[in-house]
């Protein structure tokens, strides 16, 4: 469900490797960051949202994005605003628990936000993520650990994933640990 862009304060552009990106915040944190080109529901030039590349958030946004490209930051500092339904938002933020270099599953996603048979729906909110790289959608795989779908794009998704330490095998993906758990193991290690 797109958001009026009315609720954004200001914008935005920054580079990166795998191409521009819009950031938009609004008054409480970060609310945006899509891929210009190439990404499904990006939500289009924010013509009602001022320009502000100088806006200390919008400019601490860039800097740890930068870090990421880089390899000198694994997580994000910057507030957010996650712009969602209730169960869209309690999906991105399960989506933000997830660690640099791991994978989770859709039902992972599933069980922990409390709808061990949603994992259709997570996939429908984990494809609406609005903050692209920083809520970490492309850590999502399929239940045998296939690469699934990414809004931006499966070569955008590759490169994210091995800049993360993953390895690509085919259409499957290689945690560098031997173990490949799911989200929320249970103390007794119980697994998918």
């Amino acid at each position: 469900m797109p958001f009026s862009p009315h609720r954004y304060t200001a914008q935005a552009i920054v580079a990166s490797p795998l191409g521009d990106l819009r950031l938009a915040r609004t008054a409480q944190g970060l609310a945006g960051a899509w891929f210009i080109h190439g990404t499904k529901d990006h939500p289009g030039p924010l013509s009602d949202t001022p320009m502000a590349p100088e806006d200390a958030l919008l400019q601490q946004a860039a800097r740890e994005l930068d870090r990421y490209w880089h390899g000198q930051a694994t997580t994000f500092e910057v507030p957010l605003d996650l712009l969602g339904t209730p169960f869209q938002c309690a999906v991105w933020q399960a989506l933000l628990e997830i660690p640099f270099g791991a994978t989770r599953t859709y039902g992972d996603i599933a069980r922990h936000v409390g709808q061990p048979k949603g994992a259709q729906a997570v996939g429908m909110a984990v494809g609406a993520n609005p903050l692209v790289v920083i809520v970490p959608c492309h850590r999502i795989i399929g239940r045998d650990a296939r690469l699934t779908g990414f809004s931006s794009g499966m070569p955008r998704k590759i490169d994210l994933l091995t800049r993360e330490g993953l390895r690509i095998d085919g259409e499957f993906v290689r945690e560098a640990s031997v173990h490949q758990s799911t989200l929320f193991d249970d103390e007794a290690g119980a697994t998918r």
